[in-house]
C-alpha cells in the first residue's frame, strides 16, 4: 500500500509542526448555499463534505475546513474573506 505525499501520517515531526488548519466560523450572514458554494469552489471540496462543514460550523460554532502550510492555506483565507465568511488559520 503507498501511502500519498500529503498523508499526515507520512511527514516528520518537523512537518506536523508547520500543519496549520483553516476554521471557517459560523455567521448569521451567508446563506448555507453560499457557504457550501464557496467551500466547493475555494477549498475544492465535494458537496457533500462541504455540507457537512456548513453544519458543524452552524451547529458547533466553527468548523476545521483545509489543512495544509500557511502558505498554501493564505489564498484560501484570502478568498474565503473576501466573499466575506470569516476564517482564521490556526
Amino acid at each position: 500500500m503507498t501511502k500519498e505525499k500529503n498523508d499526515p501520517a507520512n511527514l516528520s515531526d518537523e512537518g506536523l509542526e508547520n500543519l496549520r488548519e483553516l476554521v471557517l466560523f459560523n455567521d448569521d450572514v451567508n446563506t448555507f448555499e453560499f457557504v457550501i458554494e464557496s467551500l466547493i469552489e475555494v477549498c475544492k471540496h465535494q458537496p457533500d463534505q462541504a455540507e457537512q462543514c456548513a453544519l458543524v460550523a452552524h451547529f458547533k460554532g466553527r468548523c476545521g475546513i483545509k489543512q495544509g502550510d500557511i502558505q498554501s492555506l493564505r489564498p484560501l483565507n484570502n478568498e474565503m474573506s473576501t466573499r466575506g465568511l470569516t476564517v482564521t488559520i490556526e
